[in-house]
């Protein structure tokens, strides 16, 4: 599902998707680009990504946090590993395992995840 979902992404670099799943429930998504309102084009005329341009997971987490649900004690499936900064904001959100397919090169997000006593794995791709 969040392969899926990356799909949905403007991005040229690398589309990212993120499925939050609590009680066998998906309770939020999101993909890697703008926030509302911008235009819907992620990289400038270099192919640098902007600096405004939003994560897949920081996506999925603040929109759980918009709705009535609560992303404590949840999953958080993503097709690639999570950066330092989205790391942060998944254990503030209390989710207890990311399950993530890509390895990233810079591993700072997965190592701070474990810090913190969150369930990391690794799939490697089924196809």
């Amino acid at each position: 599902m969040a392969r899926i979902w990356a799909e949905n992404s403007y991005c040229q670099r690398r589309q990212v998707g993120a499925i939050i799943v609590k009680d066998q429930m998906i309770i939020s998504d999101g993909f890697n680009g703008t926030p509302s309102g911008f235009e819907n084009i992620c990289e400038d005329e270099t192919g640098v990504t902007k600096p405004y341009v939003l994560h897949a997971e920081a996506n999925a987490i603040t929109k759980v946090a918009r709705s009535n649900n609560s992303s404590d004690g949840s999953t958080l499936y993503v097709t690639a590993s999570p950066c330092l900064e989205c790391a942060k904001l998944i254990i503030q959100a209390g989710i207890k395992r990311v399950v993530y397919n890509e390895l990233y090169r810079i591993t700072d997000g997965i190592d701070l995840l474990k810090r913190a006593g969150i369930e990391c794995i690794h799939i490697q791709d089924l196809d």
